[in-house]
């Protein structure tokens, strides 16, 4: 026979002893729900700066006087090194923002616009702290911006960039006010590029060039 006691131990509740909260494990989602919001970020980042750049590359090569500095570029001694000393400063970095354009030149975009930032071209620093943020590679990104504020003459305030902004916002939903690239154009740059292997870095360029540049900008 069944006592009470029995009957009231049979309905009680059972009681559990609660699992242990795993701190651990809880702050490895957090990280990881981080990292995937981080590299949301960079991503966004990332593809802007690359818009950012294609627009001031265009801008560059649209420049009135931009065919003259390469020609100028062009006229350079082909027998000495390719130096900051030796070189129009403006037309490597027209060279460079042509290379961009082509997508298919990275690295020797790097090089020429490299060599226009050593000679003191504030816009191809900049150019490269793009480069180099579209790439994803932060360190490098951050040493160029660093040398558009500070190294490159005197300090930057924030009008340099609110122009740059500026020109950024106007052009890019105006694909009508820059030229796009023609066949002819691409067609010299990987003529030079031929020529040139089997160096990686597309080499100065030439007269030829100059004069397709020219044409191309009167269309």
């Amino acid at each position: 026979m069944r006592t009470l006691d029995d009957v009231l131990a049979g309905a009680a509740m059972p009681v559990h002893t609660p699992s242990k909260f795993d701190v651990g494990a809880a702050l490895k989602r957090l990280a990881v729900d981080a990292g995937r919001a981080r590299t949301t970020a960079d991503t966004q980042l990332a593809a802007q700066a690359g818009q950012r750049l294609t627009v001031i590359a265009r801008w560059m090569l649209n420049a009135p006087h931009a065919a003259h500095h390469v020609d100028q570029l062009a006229q350079g001694n082909p027998d000495l090194p390719v130096e900051e000393t030796n070189l129009d400063v403006e037309g490597a970095a027209v060279f460079a923002s042509l290379l961009h354009l082509t997508g298919q030149h990275p690295e020797s975009a790097q090089f020429w616009w490299q060599l226009a930032a050593g000679a003191g071209h504030r816009a191809s620093a900049y150019c490269l702290h793009l480069h180099h943020t579209a790439l994803g590679e932060q360190r490098e990104a951050s040493h160029w911006l660093h040398q558009v504020i500070y190294d490159l003459g005197e300090k930057l305030d924030d009008a340099y960039f609110e122009k740059v902004e500026a020109i950024t916002r106007y052009l890019y939903p105006r694909p009508a006010g820059t030229a796009p690239l023609t066949g002819g154009l691409e067609m010299e740059v990987d003529r030079l590029a031929d020529d040139g292997a089997p160096c990686v870095i597309v080499p100065r360029p030439d007269r030829r060039l100059a004069q397709a540049l020219r044409e191309h900008s009167r269309t």
